[in-house]
C-alpha cells in the first residue's frame, strides 16, 4: 500500500491528485506541519528536511511533491507519463519551471491577501508578487498557443504539476482574464474527476 504523508490543504494536494488520477489503492497519513507532526522522529527519520509530502512506496521514500508526481506517473503507467524522450524532457522542464518560476511569486501573494493574518498582511508585497506572476504567466499562454495541453496530444503529468501549482490562483479569486489560454486550460484540468475527488479530501 502506497502511503503519502501531509494533509490536502498543503503540496500534498498535488500528489493526492496524482494518485487520484491513477486510481491505484494508497493511505493519506495525516501529517500537519502546524501541529508538529513534521518534526517527530520518525517522521524525519522518512524526511529529514521537516517538510509535506512525503511518499513511501514499498521500500522507495521519496520528497517533494513534483518528483513524487513524475515518479507516480511513471511507476504507474496510465497513460499520464511522456510517449517519448524529447516529452520526458518537456515533462521535466515544466515541473520544474512550476517551482522555480512560478510558486514563490503565487506563494506570496496568496500570503499576502488571504493566507497571513489581516495585520501582517502587506498590499505593497502582494502587488509586487502579482507583478512578478506575469512574465511566468506569459510564458504559460504562450507555450499553450494552439494547444489543448502543454506535452504531447492528451492531459499528463506536465499538466497535472504545473495546474497543481497555479491552482493557488482559484483560492485566491486572481483574474487571469489577461491570460485566457491559461484560464481555459487551468479550468479543465481541475475540472477533471480526480482533481475533484482530490479537492473533497479537503
Amino acid at each position: 500500500m502506497i502511503k503519502l504523508y501531509g494533509v490536502p490543504m498543503s503540496r500534498a494536494a498535488r500528489s493526492l491528485w496524482m494518485l487520484e488520477e491513477l486510481g491505484v489503492p494508497y493511505e493519506n497519513v495525516p501529517t500537519h506541519f502546524a501541529t508538529g507532526d513534521t518534526h517527530k522522529p520518525e517522521y524525519l527519520a522518512l524526511n529529514p528536511n521537516g517538510h509535506i509530502p512525503t511518499l513511501q512506496d514499498g521500500e522507495l521514500v521519496l520528497w517533494e511533491s513534483l518528483a513524487i508526481n513524475l515518479y507516480l506517473a511513471r511507476r504507474y503507467e496510465k497513460g499520464l507519463w511522456p510517449q517519448s524522450i524529447a516529452d520526458e524532457g518537456r515533462a521535466y522542464q515544466w515541473s520544474l519551471w512550476a517551482m522555480t518560476e512560478l510558486e514563490a511569486p503565487l506563494l506570496a501573494y496568496l500570503m499576502h491577501t488571504a493566507l497571513l493574518p489581516k495585520d501582517q498582511r502587506n498590499p505593497a508585497k502582494a502587488a509586487e508578487a502579482l507583478t512578478q506572476l506575469a512574465k511566468p504567466l506569459e510564458v504559460l499562454e504562450g507555450a499553450l498557443a494552439g494547444r489543448s495541453v502543454l506535452v504531447g496530444e492528451a492531459f499528463g503529468v506536465a499538466d497535472l504539476n504545473v495546474a497543481s501549482v497555479l491552482s493557488w490562483a482559484r483560492m485566491v479569486r486572481l483574474d487571469l482574464s489577461k491570460w485566457p489560454r491559461v484560464d481555459a486550460w487551468l479550468g479543465r484540468c481541475l475540472e477533471r474527476p480526480a482533481a475533484k475527488r482530490a479537492r473533497e479530501k479537503r
